[in-house]
């Protein structure tokens, strides 16, 4: 099942792709406010990592800096995120996709915060990681 174009909008994603990056979204251990800025700008690890992170409205709690790379790794292969890239190559900074825009304006647009991951969106999301196809 194809989502159907809205107005203004380039790309459409499959429904399926859509829910698979939704339930990534929230069940990932950042806040809105960090997508809400990664929409006008790139947003660093280390911005997001110890309790800088929290200080920032960024994360739920304090996260190392090999799990906020986990977990933003994660938001990338689900088509959320994109790392940036300078004239040198990869950075450690990270910036919305359109799909990750679309998704944070759904959110905002319907109050600002992330609903929570339910124990099954949880366990989808858990599943989804650990047995994608590796291709």
């Amino acid at each position: 099942m194809v989502a159907t174009p809205t107005p203004g909008k380039i790309i459409s994603y499959p429904a399926k792709t859509i829910d698979r990056a939704d339930i990534a979204l929230r069940c990932a251990p950042f806040h809105l406010a960090l997508f809400a800025k990664m929409r006008w700008e790139s947003v660093s690890v280390p911005k997001l990592a110890g309790n800088l992170g929290v200080q920032s409205g960024y994360t739920r709690y304090p996260l190392s800096e090999l799990s906020v790379e986990t977990a933003t790794s994660w938001l990338i292969q689900v088509g959320m995120l994109r790392r940036e890239v300078d004239g040198q190559g990869l950075t450690d900074s990270f910036r919305l996709t359109p799909l990750g825009l679309e998704l944070i304006e759904k959110w905002e647009t319907a109050g600002g915060t992330l609903a929570p991951a339910s124990a099954i969106d949880r366990f989808r999301n858990l599943s989804a990681r650990w047995f994608r196809l590796p291709f």
